[in-house]
């Protein structure tokens, strides 16, 4: 009677077939050490990885409201894929998160990502979770955990999706909503530093498929390449908020600082509506502010309509605030002392919540 083999080991089959435990429980083994790096002291200490959880500040919240959003990074993770520049992709991630809840006068308090591809690559994982981390070192909430998923044959090869969930907490008294915005209210722009996380796919056809420019070409009169370029951090804007609404929006006062646009897909057409209550509109100057190379670049090489830009891209203003009239001096001085450009660049009207360029 032959002796039969011993049936191989389940791990070892599952990674023939393309997915790994062992390599992703390698990897997963340093993050305890990023995760640490990003730690608030409410982060609770517990056996087990199923969940993280998280005690609201004692003492922090009279009346607290938690604040939560969820995003990607879109097909700008198509640029990073190509030049195989991972590390920046987390950070993007985290600071566009963190400024959907911001714009509320939300703390960021904890946050947990995605990230699902097919087949595990060890220094492309420790670069995205690198970075992700390092968003949340940088505004101050912790990474507290999060879920790796090995799908081979779901993605192209070299590719993968990432996701995060953000959660923060107001005060309910405080809760920015657009509810105070008046006509006669002004529009303060603050400066994006380029796409942010928006706009890609039109800007990749036009600026890499029917120009034919690889991602290391020097455009003209840059001192970069359109990968530095297209790869640039998606800017937070959580310090310039924080600094404002202390300082001119007193508890119990009227609120100088009425509310705020955080500028990403849609443009300003469909972001700045978002918060303006019933019987006000917005009109924006387009001459307020100086419109970064890029953008010029890709409307002149795709013969984009300026009224396209301005739907599709910030066009160099990242988030837009609504202050009152006899604060803008005083707004810009703030901005000012924190080396954060700011402009004049529209005010609000009666209307019916449409937001118009001139």
């Amino acid at each position: 009677m032959k002796s039969q083999e011993p049936p191989e080991e389940p791990s070892k089959t599952y990674a023939r077939s393309g997915v790994d435990i062992d390599l992703g429980n390698r990897l997963k083994a340093g993050l305890p050490q990023l995760q640490e790096s990003t730690r608030r002291p409410e982060v609770i200490d517990h056996v087990g990885s199923f969940n993280g959880l998280f005690r609201l500040p004692p003492g922090r919240f009279r009346r607290p409201v938690l604040v939560s959003s969820m995003d990607g990074v879109g097909t700008k993770l198509k640029v990073a894929f190509a030049v195989g520049r991972h590390g920046t992709i987390g950070e993007d991630l985290v600071n566009h998160c963190v400024n959907d809840i911001a714009v509320s006068g939300a703390e960021p308090l904890f946050f947990l990502d995605y990230l699902g591809t097919g087949i595990l690559k060890p220094d492309v994982y420790e670069a995205i979770v690198s970075g992700i981390a390092q968003g949340c070192r940088h505004n101050g909430c912790s990474l507290i955990g999060g879920e790796t998923a090995q799908m081979p044959g779901f993605y192209r090869t070299g590719e993968y999706d990432l996701n995060g969930t953000i959660v923060g907490a107001v005060e309910e008294e405080a809760i920015l909503d657009g509810s105070d915005i008046r006509p006669g209210d002004r529009l303060i722009g603050l400066a994006s530093n380029g796409l942010h996380t928006n706009g890609y796919t039109l800007a990749r056809k036009i600026l890499l498929e029917d120009s034919s420019w690889e991602l290391d070409h020097r455009p003209e009169s840059w001192d970069h390449s359109l990968a530095d370029e297209l790869l640039r951090v998606h800017r937070s804007y959580l310090r310039p908020i924080r600094e404002l609404l202390p300082r001119f929006n007193a508890p119990g006062a009227p609120r100088k600082i009425k509310g705020f646009a955080h500028i990403t897909g849609g443009g300003f057409r469909d972001n700045v509506p978002r918060i303006l209550p019933p019987g006000t509109a917005a009109r924006i100057t387009k001459a307020g502010w100086p419109i970064p190379p890029v953008f010029q670049l890709i409307q002149r090489l795709g013969g984009v309509s300026e009224t396209e830009m301005y739907e599709v891209f910030n066009m160099g203003v990242g988030l837009v605030a609504v202050v009152a009239a006899e604060l803008v001096d005083e707004v810009l001085a703030t901005l000012d002392s924190l080396e954060e450009p700011g402009y004049r660049i529209g005010e609000i009207v009666a209307g019916q919540g449409d937001c118009r360029l001139r």
